[in-house]
């Protein structure tokens, strides 16, 4: 492994200007059938630590949590990953393909986002051979274009499923949201027709309700802001679940100078989902809201509770979060609205419900720290998390 990152850093290190076209295009093909490589023997190896468990050791309980805890893997290139790992055995051909760098991950991808054990058990119960579909698809890959391999995929489903859909339209459910660099989303959702109708009967009547003389909003700008404004009044009913002891609501934490300075103050306040917007847009907000005064200084009395309340108080739970963000457990970040407030001295021991005391720990890694596990804030601010027998867990690769 090493003299493959030392191979890998000398590459780096080559001079491109002198190749002729021909070595340009030769030297890519190559590194994409290195980068092939590379990528199956990565699915295998995740494929193996997720088989023995292998992410306990540093308190997770998925290797995708791991990958995007410990070694900053996005969630869905994660989940790509596990996928492959899964059904990759099942299709011996096209695993071969991928280990000799002829096929591509995203190729493997397209098979495995459609056939996963679920899939592969139906196909046993109603006898159908796979081996035939492995040849296929592994020729279809590397000899065709990506959407052929697509299309040949399609022909497993039809096999799978000649009559269509399952009667129970809530399993082809979903819905996709992705946050962005600077806190705005994109989303796609995929929904059976009665589920769609639902959905485009409540943004139609918002659309419709809304259409002031001069409008000149395009039909995917009406309805985006139709989506908006159901958000707003199911917020404003006070009809949604309780969300950790509150009522669902949007959060805006911005210091009490930056509410006060008329400046713009671009990405100034944070919102309760990691967002980051301008003090101008926090002031905006701030127009009809409640506002609550958090004091995160060594004074701030309001926060610290001492021995007469064993349960976190909602104040100090904003003030936990407002510090801590998300789940501090190494490797995890879950989202604060996932987390409990944790007494790092249990409140039977004589701990104090204080800020001090405190910890963002969702629900799993709560039960790790109640078994052996623990979490410290050093004097850095920094939180760093032990294993049962001492040791640290560091986050990142291993490269020396």
């Amino acid at each position: 492994m090493h003299a493959l990152l030392a191979l890998l850093g000398d590459l780096s290190r080559q001079e491109l200007h002198g190749l002729t076209d021909e070595e340009s295009l030769d030297r890519t093909a190559l590194l994409v059938a290195a980068g092939n490589m590379v990528a199956a023997e990565l699915t295998r190896t995740v494929r193996h630590a997720e088989t023995t468990q292998a992410p306990e050791r540093d308190g997770l309980t998925s290797m995708r949590s791991w990958l995007v805890g410990h070694q900053r893997v996005s969630a869905n290139d994660a989940s790509k990953l596990m996928r492959a790992g899964r059904t990759l055995p099942s299709f011996p051909l096209v695993a071969a393909g991928f280990a000799a760098g002829e096929i591509t991950a995203a190729q493997v991808d397209v098979i495995a986002d459609a056939v996963g054990p679920k899939e592969i058990a139906a196909a046993a119960a109603q006898g159908i051979e796979l081996a035939g579909f492995d040849e296929a698809w592994a020729r279809v890959a590397r000899e065709c274009s990506h959407d052929s391999l697509k299309v040949a995929v399609q022909a497993f489903q039809a096999a799978l499923d000649p009559d269509g859909p399952e009667p129970d339209p809530t399993e082809a459910r979903s819905l996709r949201i992705v946050k962005h660099a600077d806190g705005s989303t994109t989303g796609r959702w995929d929904l059976d027709a009665v589920a769609s109708e639902k959905v485009q009967a409540a943004i139609e009547s918002q659309v419709q309700a809304d259409r002031p003389k001069g409008d000149t909003r395009t039909r995917v700008q009406q309805q985006a802001d139709a989506l908006v404004q159901i958000a707003d009044n199911q917020l404003a009913s006070g009809q949604l679940p309780i969300l950790r002891g509150e009522k669902p609501h949007v959060v805006v934490q911005l210091a009490l100078e930056d509410l006060i300075d008329p400046a713009t103050g671009a990405q100034t306040a944070s919102m309760g989902f990691g967002a980051q917007i301008s003090a101008a847009r926090a002031r905006w907000l701030a127009c009809d809201a409640v506002v609550s005064r958090v004091v995160m200084g060594p004074d701030g009395t309001p926060l610290d509770y001492g021995r007469k309340h064993r349960i976190v108080p909602a104040p100090l739970r904003r003030a936990v979060v407002a510090r801590d963000k998300n789940c501090v457990f190494a490797g995890c970040g879950a989202p604060h609205w996932w987390a409990d407030v944790h007494h790092l001295v249990h409140w039977i021991n004589g701990g104090e419900t204080s800020l001090k005391n405190s910890a963002l720990l969702c629900e799993r890694h709560h039960t790790k720290v109640h078994h052996g596990f623990s979490v410290v804030r050093d004097p850095g601010g920094r939180w760093r998390t032990y294993r049962p027998d001492g040791t640290e867990i560091l986050i990142g690769p291993l490269l020396s």
